[in-house]
């Protein structure tokens, strides 16, 4: 050995970091940005258990109080696609930032709002500015950290994305119920400037490129708007409305056709389009936000379906309904160290299939639902669902942004972010449309078989009137209408058991749909801060 080399083993470790190092400032720049997105995607949720107390806070009808949610979604669906080119315009720094800030901003308005039209005003801002923060983590994820720590990063994100809108019901039904419905904005203030503060000071991933404005391509927003806007609208009111029968769903519906063509026209002729299709050519992307799509209809409609059961069949309140649904984040939470532990031994695909057999078990299970199913039984299924959800959300999440390079990663992470809200609002709608068709079917056939001349059913009836007459009350009348009442409640109950079951049948598709997809090998960029 020469003297160099003996003197160069002999000396100490240079400071040099190991190459999959990861900067403390860039930790906790991150950190920041994960509990910005928590926020944003947790005030989905946050509203849904508590509507009738903002309702009767602020005298609205029951035709106007679905709009404090309705309204956030629209404006959330607009700006999640067109954030990845203002993000490049801006800087992730710069976007995530004003975000932030408008975020708390906007929040704290909705606190004051005395009446339902400023509500909805309010909401709507909050959603969009809130809109821009989501896709810039799951783009800095997989741009700033290298492959190696996606075992670490990956299901912290894939748990925001799933635990947020699951407890949602769960923190608005505790503040409302402990302090009032304001505080279901409020208590976005604090911490929203804390990361509005923090995102201003740490975040150095990238540099704007101011020269974008100058190619802004104001045709592609205004078609991105029309397509995304009145289809949310669409999807939301349809159900409830006849669908096209509703003048103002069949406007939306022509609106969104319309913007549509001239969003996909100038996606592919503009020479800076708003929203960058060309992830999609890439397989795994494709595959991945088809999940994506499937996920966002299992993730949001369970967190729908859920609350409806408990409060119309159980008569729960929200703080109840809260405390029932909490049982699926906890699943959530103790799943995600497992599934990042396991990215790194197992393949995606296998895990995939893990998450999707688990979630169609639950749902399987929760076909069999009757009207006094309570905490205990529902137990097991909320256990399957959330542990099926971070088990496949975390290898999504890898396969479709893993293999992209830095360059596409900023539109990439928004449209994939979308394809999950879409699935939500498709999931919903579709689900309230069978909910909606399948209750009058099975009233229909239930009523059939409550007639009189049937033994079982003259006894039932003899044994409610004589109840009702001992009360002082008139006991034909009232039998027939608790008859009434009842054959309704089983055949919502039906209805239910019919959803659960298309779920099932969805999710089992999925695990055939999982061979498809290309194992992914190591991400083209990473761990670099300046794209």
């Amino acid at each position: 050995m020469s003297a160099a080399t003996a003197a160069s083993a002999g000396a100490p470790p240079g400071p040099q970091a190991a190459p999959d190092a990861i900067p403390a400032r860039r930790m906790f720049a991150f950190l920041a940005m994960v509990f910005g997105m928590f926020m944003a995607i947790l005030d989905i949720q946050i509203v849904s258990a508590s509507l009738s107390e903002i309702q009767a806070g602020l005298a609205a009808s029951g035709d106007e109080i679905p709009w404090v949610q309705t309204a956030y979604l629209i404006a959330e669906v607009i700006m999640i696609p067109l954030s990845g080119f203002l993000g490049r315009m801006m800087s992730t720094r710069v976007l995530f930032s004003l975000a932030a800030a408008g975020f708390t901003a906007s929040s704290a308005l909705c606190a004051t709002a005395t009446n339902i039209d400023q509500m909805i005003v309010y909401r709507a801002i909050q959603g969009f500015i809130g809109g821009g923060m989501i896709p810039s983590v799951f783009a800095a994820a997989f741009t700033i950290f290298p492959p190696s720590k996606r075992a670490l990063v990956s299901p912290m994100i894939g748990l925001v994305a799933t635990l947020a809108p699951t407890i949602g019901p769960t923190v608005g039904g505790y503040l409302s119920h402990a302090l009032s419905w304001h505080w279901l904005f409020l208590v976005n203030v604090v911490p929203g400037i804390v990361v509005a503060t923090a995102a201003w000071n740490l975040i150095d991933f990238d540099k704007p490129n101011w020269k974008l404005f100058d190619a802004f391509d104001w045709w592609g927003l205004a078609g991105l708007a029309a397509f995304l806007g009145p289809l949310e609208y669409v999807l939301e009111e349809g159900p409830h409305n006849d669908w096209f029968e509703d003048q103002a769903v069949l406007v939306c519906a022509m609106v969104s056709a319309v913007g549509c063509i001239l969003f996909f026209w100038r996606a592919f002729t503009a020479k800076e389009p708003i929203v960058d299709l060309t992830a999609f050519a890439n397989r795994n992307f494709a595959f991945g936000s088809l999940f994506s799509f499937v996920m966002g209809i299992g993730l949001y409609g369970l967190t729908y379906l859920y609350p409806v059961y408990l409060g119309q069949i159980r008569g729960y309140d929200s703080l109840m309904i809260g405390e029932t649904m909490f049982v699926s984040g906890l699943a959530m939470f103790a799943t995600a160290p497992i599934s990042g532990r396991l990215t790194t031994v197992l393949d995606p695909r296998v895990m995939m299939a893990i998450g999707f057999t688990s979630f169609a078990l639950g749902t399987y299970i929760m076909s069999g639902l009757t009207h006094d199913w309570d905490f205990w039984e529902l137990l097991i299924p909320q256990i399957l669902r959330g542990f099926g959800l971070m088990m496949a959300m975390v290898p999504i999440n890898n396969v479709a942004l893993g293999t992209l390079s830095p360059q596409k990663m900023k539109g990439a992470s928004g449209l994939y972010n979308l394809t999950r809200n879409l699935g939500g609002a498709v999931g919903l709608a579709l689900i309230n449309q069978v909910l909606t068709d399948r209750k009058v079917m099975h009233f229909e056939r239930l009523a059939e078989n409550v007639r009189w001349g049937r033994g079982v059913v003259e006894d039932r009836f003899a044994s409610m009137a004589a109840s009702m007459t001992a009360n002082g009350l008139n006991g034909d009348m009232t039998s027939v209408a608790q008859m009434t009442n009842l054959v309704r409640r089983e055949a919502t109950i039906l209805s239910f058991g019919d959803v659960f079951v298309l779920l099932t049948c969805l999710f089992t598709a999925l695990i055939a749909l999982s061979i498809f997809i290309a194992k992914p090998k190591a991400a083209p960029g990473g761990g670099g801060g300046g794209h």
